[in-house]
């Protein structure tokens, strides 16, 4: 367990990643090479890449975040940008960002009207994308 001090470094560096992820992909556009590199370079602070987020099962990926040490809100952060990086259907995280919401609504034993409504727009989302 991370003592109070490292716990608060530990959560502003996971911060200052998930900020920077969310800036990558704020902007539409097709995915190059560059931009690719990028968001792997930031993903390496959770042991991951976009090959290895690709490839990673839910069940996985869940653990990994945990083992990260991401909160709650955090990991909601995390599943927000997985879905923004599906948004131009370069990647397709949709299934991803789906069991991490799932998985906080669960676990959180508090019953959020903000992730419901992820939930509902993801599953929306993906159903529409498999037609």
């Amino acid at each position: 367990m991370l003592n109070k001090g490292l716990r608060d470094e530990e959560s502003i560096r996971i911060e200052n990643t998930l900020r920077t992820l969310h800036a990558l992909f704020f902007v539409p556009k097709f995915w190059n090479v560059e931009d690719t590199s990028l968001i792997d370079e930031q993903l390496k602070s959770f042991g991951l890449s976009l090959e290895r987020t690709i490839e990673i099962p839910e069940e996985e990926l869940i653990l990994l975040l945990q083992r990260c040490h991401l909160d709650w809100n955090q990991q909601e952060q995390f599943a927000d940008i997985l879905v923004g990086l599906s948004q131009e259907n370069q990647f397709d995280f949709l299934g991803k960002a789906l069991a991490i919401y799932q998985y906080i609504q669960q676990e959180s034993k508090i019953f959020s009207f903000g992730i419901n409504t992820k939930i509902a727009s993801a599953k929306a989302k993906n159903n529409y994308d498999e037609r």
